[in-house]
């Protein structure tokens, strides 16, 4: 799957993953192939972090 380069829309997209179909973030990079720093740092520099608590970015 290709991931939308907007910040916005590839929040709504991995939150909605994260949401209905992984357990957390770990699992989601995994099973889809996605560096896992790669995407908290284009999350993070929208203001965006994940919580583990939540299973969420916020």
């Amino acid at each position: 799957m290709e991931l939308p380069n907007d910040p916005f829309m590839l929040l709504s997209v991995i939150n909605l993953k994260l949401r209905d179909f992984y357990s957390n973030l770990d699992a989601l990079c995994e099973d889809m192939n996605i560096d896992k720093n790669e995407l908290c740092e284009k999350l993070s520099a929208a203001g965006f972090e994940y919580s583990k608590e939540n299973n969420k970015f916020w």
